[in-house]
């Protein structure tokens, strides 16, 4: 079992015709993802090295058996894209664009609450069951299969911890990249939910960073609903207040949101805070291992 997608998980890719659509998505085809279809307005009738293209989700569907989405256009076409996605019938989706306003966004999160659709991203890297699923950008080859899994905003610092775990010959029930933007549709108490009800999933790796309080939140629900061990790393310890950091949703305001607040707010509920990737992956492994 895996959470979010597995081996049955049916891919539309709106974006497919394009540059990088084309790119992740033929890569999460080779991977073993089944790849169905490719949604390009106007392109319907076209294929992708074998993938047909339709010009709207709801036909990939119904002619396809698509279940997931995942989204690659611009920006400011994106937020409609999700739209369409949600009123199609799928049961995911997974969006990779960045930089979606957060006005387009706003009633696009609550749309995908109320009409029961699990929304991943924006701004986010995907989602990676190994040996069974990749959604994204997650470069597939940093992770083994196995019994950890990860919820993190950040790409690149998943992928460390990801490599480092490998590394020490552990590996991940499915690693989820929950994007970076002030606005996502699943957060940390939505992901760390899935992973406790997971009977594959025996310890949880949450890597956040500043800005916000998602961190803060996450502390006080795994001290309250969740029974497996957690591990965090937080990035930013050195980021100064006022300044972004990357993500739109990494940025300190005054004393609020910074590393050390949201360090201490996780270590007083019991969750071991890293103050490295590496150092994170070496408490991971030996709490896995003590289990």
């Amino acid at each position: 079992m895996s959470i979010i997608i597995d081996k049955d998980t049916k891919l539309v890719v709106s974006g497919l015709t394009g540059r990088e659509g084309r790119f992740h998505g033929l890569r999460n085809r080779d991977y073993g993802t089944q790849l169905v279809a490719g949604v390009t307005p106007g392109k319907g009738g076209q294929d992708v090295e074998g993938t047909p293209v339709f010009n709207t989700i709801a036909e990939s569907v119904e002619e396809a058996g698509a279940n997931t989405s995942m989204i690659f256009v611009p920006a400011k076409f994106a937020a409609a894209s999700i739209n369409e996605a949600i009123d199609s019938g799928v049961d995911t989706v997974i969006a990779i664009t960045e930089g979606i306003p957060v006005m387009d966004m706003l009633p696009t999160y609550w749309k995908a609450r109320e009409k029961g659709v699990r929304l991943i991203g924006p701004n986010c890297p995907g989602v990676l069951s190994p040996g069974k699923a990749n959604i994204g950008i997650i470069p597939a080859q940093f992770f083994d299969q196995g019994r950890i899994g990860v919820v993190s905003k950040s790409g690149t610092l998943t992928y460390q911890i990801g490599n480092e775990l490998k590394q020490a010959g552990e590996g991940n029930s499915t690693i989820v990249g929950i994007g970076g933007d002030p606005i996502i549709g699943s957060d940390f108490i939505d992901i760390l939910t899935l992973f406790e009800a997971d009977p594959e999933t025996d310890l949880i790796v949450m890597v956040g960073e500043i800005g916000g309080d998602a961190e803060e939140r996450a502390a006080e629900f795994i001290a309250a609903e969740i029974s497996k061990p957690v591990v965090a790393y937080i990035a930013g310890f050195t980021a100064p207040p006022g300044k972004q950091m990357g993500h739109a949703g990494a940025i300190i305001s005054g004393s609020s949101g910074t590393a050390k607040a949201k360090q201490e707010a996780l270590e007083a509920k019991g969750v071991r805070v890293g103050e490295s990737p590496t150092e994170a992956a070496r408490i991971a492994v030996e709490k896995l291992r003590s289990l």
